[in-house]
């Protein structure tokens, strides 16, 4: 391409103008009129990558038909031209031979799938929802939504839950990753998101990454880390394998699961002992830091040295370095969050960069890496079963007040709050949960303790689920609804700085096809909440929310889609049209609490749920690999990927005697499962490791176990009791679903029982393949 018009370059340098603060409206996108290429036919749609949080700028390529074919990354300064294994094929979703081009239904699941018009399975939809509550009320029918969906349509799920469901249950698979940081960051900031923007990096002096495979789940997010130590920046990682970005580290701390918030309270003992504590900073902003000076006390080096698994020298390096350094800043993820004690984790943490001064500063911060595309967005605007839109309390009598005048009902008639996404699993167990709809999410791969999840779902009298290729899940449904990739709709996301980003349309959806709006809209209507639910579009619904959100924390009130295409992104707050979005947060040593202070938060140390034992002495962990994303509903059917990571492996220490490919037993309370051996020393020898992206009988998920952090019910994925043992022969991975009559594509829709793990090595010190 040689004559697409582009923005200036903003200079490199972060002393001069660091990406995202300072020039933090003048970099991104390009106005849609000026979409062309210089191929003749060929049409260049500027948008972002549907994948994860940092969400990549690129460009789709469109051809003369109106079809997606391709794709090329975007000089968008998120991104600056890079784009990872995922989002360079993301694209070849689009135009799938597996895409739902028609609605499924069945009456029973004793029947198989068949085609059917939209009209009967709506028909057939609402008919069930009126059964269901007629006999049971309206809570005995509930809705599960994703924090993939653009935020409008998130705004939706909550919406349409309690006004035309009339339901309290209402929660979105953002349950599984990032609530435990959102309710760490209310306690502390009173407000939910990450601190800085990521060009901060850029000018830190010490970074510390805890529970965080950057190289592999956030790839582009690097190019900061990267630039950070090439200003000498010293990097600092926290996890029990030694991860790509670990490799590259000052100092990897090879930190025993399920022990974080141990080790975090004695690094900032450390840090109080050798007088590196900001004084003047806890004095004028903080509460509660004498009630945290006298629990870590209690966590000398050694007794975290004892339960992490680590040395003394570990914590005070650790300390030494985050303490001393001018700017620091910490950023974490799902490792630190996935826990019974999630909220403590992320709170330990924060505890350390406040006492350390390190708040509200160029280079000095703390910040939460999102997972999904739009995590962050995903839960401000009505999707989680306690909070309604602007990130309101739905227990709170004038934030309902505040809704219900938005959306034309009286305030009896809104519901109270839910229960989390894994509660709702017990409650369907137990009937008390009958009916759901379930969009953009995969509860049969994505859930812990896969047994409980199936029997729940089995017991469901009636499921539909709204989604463009036929998940594990929709292939247990009653009714399945083809709806948009995110290439054939209009939306906003907000990424893992709590930038908010515009992805544009790029191609007609295929016949059949629905967009999520639209179904909301049309099952509403039939319900008989049409008036409520008269949207043309994403547009008419980002008004809508721009006016729900106004005055609150999670104020979108001045962001338009017209400024989303000229700035290429805007951080919210952003109170008005003319504010300029706010990248950096408590930059005025004040929070979102009443009295403008960081209220710190006392935290104590206890042991994973799930006890170790002769029988079982191993700790299982779980994670992401650079290939895939989250249940694999989208990446194991594409090709390159499925060619790079084609299966699951268990990750293995040398010291256990396993060469690669051996098959090895890995067993928990819950199951067993039978994977090849991927044999490296990167890896603590009392810990192994799987990633969780497969279906059963391969699934990490049919091992872990469904414990959850009291606070923000957030399962405790990341560590279990295991015990590994030698098998005769690993465990086939099932091939993708297909739609009933449809030929399985060859290239991926194939059964995997090659012997041997990924083809591309994971870890330092790889054995050789015998």
């Amino acid at each position: 391409m040689t004559d697409t018009p582009t923005r200036p370059s903003l200079p490199i340098d972060p002393a001069i103008a660091p990406p995202g603060t300072r020039n933090f409206r003048d970099a991104g996108g390009i106005p849609a009129d000026k979409w062309h290429a210089d191929q003749n036919g060929e049409t260049l749609v500027p948008t972002h990558c549907c994948f994860c949080g940092v969400q990549c700028g690129m460009y789709l390529r469109v051809d003369r038909h109106g079809k997606v074919f391709g794709v090329e990354p975007r000089n968008h300064d998120i991104n600056r031209m890079r784009l990872c294994p995922k989002g360079i094929n993301a694209y070849q979703q689009v135009n799938h031979p597996d895409r739902l081009t028609a609605p499924l239904l069945r009456r029973s699941r004793d029947e198989p799938f068949r085609e059917a018009s939209w009209d009967e399975a709506l028909d057939f939809t609402v008919a069930e929802i009126r059964r269901i509550q007629r006999e049971t009320g309206n809570d005995s029918f509930g809705m599960l939504g994703g924090a993939s969906l653009f935020s409008e349509k998130t705004y939706l799920v909550g919406k349409f839950a309690r006004v035309a469901l009339k339901s309290k249950h209402v929660d979105y698979n953002g349950r599984l990753c990032m609530v435990s940081a959102a309710g760490a960051n209310k306690l502390a900031f009173g407000i939910d998101r990450a601190g800085n923007p990521f060009s901060d990096i850029l000018l830190s002096d010490c970074l510390l990454i805890a529970g965080s495979n950057v190289g592999e789940c956030f790839p582009v997010m690097t190019q900061y880390i990267w630039g950070a130590r090439d200003r000498g920046a010293k990097l600092i990682v926290i996890d029990p394998r030694e991860t790509p970005i670990a490799r590259t580290a000052d100092l990897h701390v090879p930190i025993r699961p399920g022990t974080d918030s141990a080790f975090f309270n004695a690094v900032l003992h450390v840090v109080i002992r050798e007088g590196l504590v900001d004084k003047d900073y806890l004095a004028a902003h903080t509460t509660g830091w004498d009630e945290v000076r006298e629990t870590v006390a209690g966590y000398p080096p050694e007794r975290a040295a004892e339960i992490c698994g680590v040395t003394v020298d570990h914590v005070e390096q650790v300390a030494r370095l985050f303490g001393g350094a001018k700017n620091a800043m910490a950023w974490h993820a799902r490792g630190v969050e996935h826990h019974s004690q999630g909220v403590e984790n992320c709170l330990s943490i924060i505890n350390l960069c406040v006492a350390t001064g390190n708040i509200g500063k160029p280079g000095a911060g703390y910040g939460t890496i999102t997972g999904q595309g739009n995590g962050q967005g995903g839960r401000e605007h009505g999707q989680k079963s306690d909070l309604l839109p602007g990130g309101r309390s739905i227990t709170n009598p004038e934030h309902r007040r505040q809704i219900c005048e938005i959306w034309a009902i009286e305030e009896p008639d809104l519901p109270q709050a839910g229960t989390s996404m894994m509660e709702m699993v017990y409650q369907m167990q137990r009937g008390e949960i009958r009916g759901l709809i379930g969009t953009c999410n995969n509860p049969f791969v994505s859930l812990p303790n896969h047994k409980v999840v199936k029997d729940g779902y089995d017991k469901l009298e009636f499921h539909a689920q709204l989604d463009f290729f036929l998940s594990e899940t929709a292939e247990n449904a009653h009714v399945v609804l083809p709806v948009t990739t995110w290439a054939e709709d209009e939306g906003v996301m907000a990424n893992a700085e709590a930038r908010v980003v515009k992805h544009n349309k790029a191609q007609d959806p295929p016949p059949g096809v629905r967009t999520d709006t639209w179904v909301m809209c049309e099952l509403a209507r039939r319900l008989g909440a049409g008036d409520k639910f008269a949207f043309a579009g994403s547009r008419e619904v980002f008004d809508e929310l721009r006016i729900a959100s106004a005055g609150t924390v999670n104020d979108y009130y001045g962001i338009t889609y017209e400024r989303l295409e000229e700035t290429g992104g805007i951080a919210w707050p952003c109170p008005s049209t003319d504010h300029p979005g706010t990248p950096r947060l408590f930059e005025d040593g004040k929070t979102y609490h009443a009295d403008g202070r960081i209220h710190l938060q006392v935290v104590e140390w206890h042991p994973p749920m799930d006890p170790y034992s002769d029988e079982f002495p191993l700790s299982l962990t779980t994670g992401r690999t650079v290939a895939h994303f989250l249940s694999g509903n989208q990446t194991r059917r594409l090709g390159a990927l499925v060619e790079q990571t084609p299966r699951p492996w268990v990750e293995v220490h040398p010291s256990h005697g396993f060469r690669n490919g051996d098959p090895v037993r890995v067993v928990t309370r819950r199951g067993s499962t039978v994977y090849p051996a991927l044999v490296v020393d990167s890896i603590r020898p009392d810990t192994v490791f799987i990633p969780y992206h497969w279906p059963a009988p391969t699934a990490a998920n049919v091992l872990t176990m469904d414990a959850l952090d009291p606070r923000s019910k957030i399962p405790e994925y990341k560590v279990c009791a295991a015990r590994i043992e030698a098998a005769e022969a690993i465990d086939e991975v099932p091939a993708p679903p297909v739609p009933p009559g449809r030929e399985a594509y060859p290239e991926t829709q194939v059964s995997r029982t090659e012997p041997f793990p990924p083809t591309a090595p994971q870890g330092r010190g790889t054995s050789e393949r015998s």
